[in-house]
């Protein structure tokens, strides 16, 4: 949308459907950001992280649309909110300084993070907040990164993460931040007329995107009567709407679906505002052994690992489901190629996880006939089909559905979710990190969970760490930490079936 200002023309961005489901999704327990934790050293002894942290965001927040834009919401939420700059940005708000009592240790890290992820950014500001933690046992501090997901995806991270590190030692002179362009607002009728406009197109485009799905699904089961109905009714619906009639081709392989409920566990459930969060780094260089010993890709092993894991912890809960469970794995559509690329392009898949399976050597190769299966599922199913239903969505009734569902508390009533937990493995950079003369040395991504799926496990490679960040509803997961240390038991047992050296 074009906005003049006297003989200035600005272009205000209004937000995708899929960027604006992570504000709808939000809700008293639940939380639309993702975080990052970076473990720094300190070059010399009088490093001031803050100031360099403080220099770096000036700077970023005047190139970086997201980092000074907040949101402007559409009468009655009618439709998407658009992004305009905030005229009263303040990066001082935005980054913030302190520290761990003594001694400073990783418990008590976590715990610091814990609580800050636990809290809702604002919306009157531009949506991101970062800390820097000092007071750190063995000298180092840490940097943590809160961007909410409607404004940044984990691709776009990358893009972030490599605009604000260095890569040497020797720290390049930052330039003095640019003003930012003020704006004037967007108004608010111009805004109504647009969305009203849309309102008479957007039922066209959900039914075309569910005659889409269903084509995909009975396509997947063989179901060739039911096929041929959604065929015809689609060419009716380009008829009514004047589209040309270009029958995508099917797949001619039959895949399962993943149509019923998961499996229920004890963070199946309702959740709390309040996260626990547990971090751990493990050497990538031996899992890229386990994974040539074994003969499949390194995502295999990781997968295999957290299936490990989370089978010891039902089991020692008594909670161990008959059927495997389920994990949704997210998947980047970008190609760091995009002229913006402060946008979200992210899809996922959901792939079975053998946590029935005894043997450590046959869950790796279920895992990797899961990901394959998966993979297949990706294939079939239209990948922009979760945007394009988000972008048909009605924010009123997306964001009356979130608080309504969290109110009675629905995921404790019914086990509807076809998926237990979200797993992530985030390849990171090959080369090492600086920032201002400060090495990185760790990178923990720390991510959302819902009602439903109290449980996020992402792992992120960098230089040959593997780092494991886990997420969970501090009430339905509280021993975190004790399965975080599964999943290293778990290396441990691949290591001995494998014969590969720790």
């Amino acid at each position: 949308m074009i906005v003049a200002i006297g003989t200035t023309v600005h272009l205000v961005r209004q937000l995708t459907g899929l960027d604006a489901s992570f504000l709808y999704l939000e809700s008293p327990t639940t939380f639309g950001h993702v975080s990052g934790l970076g473990l720094y050293s300190r070059p010399t002894p009088d490093f001031d992280p803050y100031k360099v942290v403080l220099q770096r965001f000036s700077w970023l927040a005047s190139q970086v649309a997201p980092l000074h834009e907040k949101l402007h919401p559409v009468p009655f939420g009618l439709d998407h909110p658009y992004w305009v700059s905030d005229n009263d940005f303040d990066a001082t708000y935005h980054v913030r300084h302190l520290g761990l009592a003594p001694p400073g240790d990783l418990s008590q890290l976590t715990d610091q993070v814990a609580r800050i992820f636990g809290r809702a950014l604002d919306r009157s500001r531009p949506l991101w907040e970062v800390y820097v933690i000092e007071g750190l046992r063995d000298g180092r501090w840490a940097l943590m990164t809160k961007f909410h997901h409607s404004a940044i995806d984990g691709g776009a991270g990358v893009v972030l993460l490599n605009m604000l590190t260095d890569q040497s030692a020797e720290p390049p002179e930052i330039p003095q931040p640019e003003p930012i362009n003020f704006e004037q607002r967007p108004d608010d009728g111009e805004l109504l007329r647009r969305a009203l406009g849309k309102l008479t197109v957007n039922p066209v485009r959900a039914l075309r995107l569910q005659l889409r799905l269903a084509q995909a699904l009975v396509d997947s089961v063989g179901i060739d009567p039911v096929s041929q109905i959604t065929r015809t009714v689609r060419k009716t619906l380009r008829a009514v709407t004047r589209r040309p009639d270009t029958d995508a081709p099917t797949s001619a392989e039959r895949v399962r679906l993943p149509l019923t409920p998961a499996p229920p566990t004890p963070w199946n459930r309702s959740i709390t505002a309040h996260r626990r969060i547990a971090m751990r780094t493990s050497s990538l260089g031996t899992v890229r052994a386990l994974k040539s010993v074994a003969g499949v890709t390194v995502n295999d092993v990781v997968m295999a690992v957290c299936t490990g894991a989370l089978r010891r912890y039902l089991l020692k809960h008594d909670a161990l489901p008959a059927e495997p469970l389920r994990a949704l794995v997210p998947v980047s559509l970008r190609t760091f190629s995009e002229e913006v690329p402060w946008t979200n392009m992210v899809s996922a898949i959901v792939a079975e996880l053998p946590t029935h399976v005894e043997d450590p050597l046959q869950r790796v190769a279920k895992c990797r006939e899961a990901m394959g299966e998966a993979k297949r599922q990706f294939e079939l199913i239209p990948a922009d089909a979760i945007a394009q239903g988000a972008q048909a969505t009605s924010p009123v009734l997306a964001t009356a559905a979130s608080r309504l569902a969290s109110r009675v508390r629905w995921a404790d009533r019914a086990n509807l979710l076809p998926t237990n937990l979200v797993i992530s493995n985030v390849p990171g950079p090959r080369s090492p990190l600086w920032l201002g003369g400060a090495q990185l040395e760790n990178y923990v991504p720390l991510s959302i969970v819902n009602d439903g799926m109290g449980l996020n496990i992402t792992v992120h490679s960098y230089l040959d760490n593997l780092d494991f960040g886990i997420v969970a509803c501090r009430d339905l997961v509280p021993d975190v930490d004790d399965l975080l240390e599964m999943h290293f038991a778990e290396i441990d047992v691949l290591c001995q079936a494998l014969g590969v050296a720790r």
